[in-house]
């Protein structure tokens, strides 16, 4: 009897543990900005909706699944995103987005308040229907 509750008891865990994975939904980022990020052949350089810029060491970019994607595997391409820069004026943190969803926040106004408070609903509302679609 004894034998079998160390496996129960892993069992248990993992199950919970998945549980908890599945629940979990991906916060919109703040302070973040909407671009298309042109990816050149030789990463770290990018152009920020045509500036040229460079990725921090370490840089962070994201797809629609949260998952981590080296720059490597975005050379030559333009995507649509929302970056981050670090405290060197670098690009430090990109989420990937469809080209819907950069429709939505792209198109929101960001020069006054109205528009910053707009631009954060609308990516709450991206990154809450992309977790609703991870959990089908």
């Amino acid at each position: 009897m004894n034998r079998w509750i160390t496996p129960a008891l892993l069992g248990l865990s993992v199950a919970a543990s998945a549980a908890f994975a599945q629940g979990m939904v991906r916060e919109a980022p703040r302070d973040v900005k909407p671009a298309m990020m042109a990816v050149s052949t030789t990463p770290p350089i990018v152009a920020i909706d045509g500036v040229e810029t460079r990725l921090s060491p370490g840089a962070r970019i994201r797809d629609t699944n949260n998952m981590l994607v080296l720059s490597g595997a975005l050379a030559g391409k333009t995507v649509p995103t929302v970056y981050k820069r670090d405290s060197m004026g670098l690009v430090h943190e990109v989420w990937l987005l469809t080209p819907e969803e950069y429709s939505k926040v792209g198109g929101a106004k960001l020069g006054d308040p109205e528009g910053y408070k707009r631009f954060y609903e609308l990516l709450n509302l991206v990154f809450a229907a992309r977790a609703a679609m991870m959990l089908r």
